[in-house]
């Protein structure tokens, strides 16, 4: 069972994405950050949107949602928990909840930390998490709202999904959050060889995602709490907690 998967570039760095099951004819897009290019992508492959899927209220990831709506007729689905700030939805739910897209199952996830009424998708027929700006390419969203331990819950969670997940999130974020991590670990060759992978593909203006769980468990700072050398590179003893890592991790990041 697989989706057609489409990511669309929206603003200066934001990604909003396409999924189309052709066998219902069932389309969805994940964030709006501008409805003009959702739009311009459905009509150029002839796809009628039927669900508006959002994961957290901030206007880079809902400016376009209200006018997507009125022109197509999709359901807008967001938290519950969020609605007093979000656009007006059809469909709230709350984590815990799987609701259908086509012949697949979405579940609804908690991704508090970047913002605490943050949610995400996970489809686990065709192996995609839509993240938004909680789990992010080599990276994690900015703790605007949340705390440590929130993004903690929520990282570790993520990261016990099948490892041939591929992780959807909100931004093109990725080649920043790499250079943060090898100011960390300057010789690790596997961040290397990350970044030169990256860095290929942006100069060609393609984009880095989607990432895979696995290459983000071996190279992603926030997702590396146990790892004795990451630990050490940020000046921690070997006893210290997988938490007390991602806060100092964290924590100097939003000073890099």
């Amino acid at each position: 069972m697989t989706l057609d998967l489409q990511i669309i570039p929206c603003l200066s760095d934001n990604y909003a994405w396409l999924i189309h099951d052709e066998t219902t004819d069932t389309t969805a897009v994940i964030d709006v950050p501008d409805a003009v290019p959702v739009l311009d992508a459905l009509q150029a492959r002839g796809w009628k949107l039927t669900h508006i899927l959002i994961t957290h209220h901030h206007e880079d990831h809902i400016a376009g949602v209200e006018a997507l709506s009125q022109a197509t007729g999709a359901r807008v689905v967001g938290a519950r928990r969020d609605s007093h700030r979000l656009p007006p939805l059809t469909d709230p739910v709350e984590p815990g909840d799987s609701f259908p897209v086509g012949i697949h199952a979405a579940e609804v996830l908690d991704a508090a930390g970047h913002t605490v009424g943050h949610i995400a998708y996970y489809l686990p027929g065709p192996g995609l998490l839509f993240s938004g700006d909680s789990l992010m390419s080599w990276g994690c969203g900015r703790l605007f709202e949340g705390t440590p331990v929130q993004m903690f819950d929520t990282l570790t969670r993520m990261a016990a999904l099948p490892p041939e997940t591929r992780i959807c999130s909100g931004h093109e974020y990725t080649e920043a959050n790499g250079r943060f991590a090898l100011s960390l670990e300057p010789m690790h060759s596997e961040l290397l060889n990350r970044m030169e992978e990256v860095r290929i593909l942006r100069a060609k203006g393609e984009p880095t995602l989607p990432a895979t769980l696995e290459r983000e468990l071996a190279t992603n700072p926030f997702l590396r709490g146990e790892d004795p050398a990451l630990k050490a590179a940020l000046g921690l003893s070997p006893g210290a907690s997988a938490l007390e890592t991602f806060t100092e991790a964290r924590a100097r990041k939003d000073k890099f």
